[in-house]
């Protein structure tokens, strides 16, 4: 048993007794790890405030038999009261911080640290819409996950979209856009601007989908949500709270 520091952004709390928590997060190093916070949840806690969702924190831990125990933390990111003050986007916090703690079990993912982190930053900034960042998010993650959705060619054949535009049929076991010809019966056709959507969300590219209309930014949320559940191999719980 030793001590030992990590960074780490909180996604969960629970109840552990009279005056503990566990505290679920996503760190730089380890993946997910569930550590105890003892007298947290007292009123003269020094660092209950930090240790709760959304918050990055510099933490120092000690290595225990089943869970490890936080001995101290230091913010770094104090992105929850900003987003907890927010409804809309408290919600997509709680989806992005489920989505995060299923991809994190395992092994450790740099990449995907930082994604969270940057997600929970802008979430927490307000300047761009709560859905945008929510969907950037999860199309993101899934493709440093090894899901990268196709939106080029065909995903079936491999066949350029004509002309420039973008082909329109999203399969979401196929994993991407296909042509007229592959297309089969109940694959949903979308907007040539939805599909330009989901590039400029999987690029990063803000200045693209801020400006997006309210449809094309609907049919991206549903496909978005269909395509993370799909890989994800059952349903997320934050998503089917949601009204798409």
């Amino acid at each position: 048993m030793a001590l030992y520091r990590e960074t780490g952004v909180v996604l969960r709390t629970q109840k552990l007794g009279e005056a503990d928590r566990i505290i679920t997060m996503f760190t730089r190093g380890r993946g997910i790890l569930r550590a105890v916070a003892k007298g947290v949840r007292r009123t003269s806690s020094k660092f209950g405030a930090r240790l709760e969702p959304f918050m990055v924190a510099d933490l120092q831990c000690f290595e225990g038999r089943t869970l490890d125990t936080i001995t101290q933390a230091e913010t770094l990111g104090a992105y929850g009261p900003k987003i907890s003050l927010d409804y809309e986007a408290f919600r997509a916090g709680n989806v992005i911080a489920e989505t995060a703690e299923r991809i994190g079990e395992g092994d450790a993912s740099p990449e995907q640290f930082v994604l969270l982190v940057g997600a929970l930053r802008t979430l927490a900034a307000g300047k761009i819409a709560v859905s945008l960042v929510r969907d950037g998010y999860l199309l993101r993650a899934m493709s440093i996950a090894g899901w990268t959705p196709g939106l080029n060619e065909c995903v079936k054949c491999g066949a350029a979209a004509p002309d420039d535009t973008p082909h329109q049929y999203f399969s979401v076991p196929l994993g991407g856009v296909v042509c007229d010809a592959c297309r089969l019966a109940g694959i949903p056709k979308l907007d040539a601007e939805t599909v330009l959507l989901l590039r400029a969300l999987l690029a990063g590219d803000w200045e693209t989908a801020v400006g997006a209309s309210k449809r094309s930014q609907d049919q991206a949320t549903g496909i978005i949500a269909a395509y993370t559940q799909w890989h994800l191999e059952r349903g997320l719980r934050t998503l089917s709270q949601r009204n798409f």
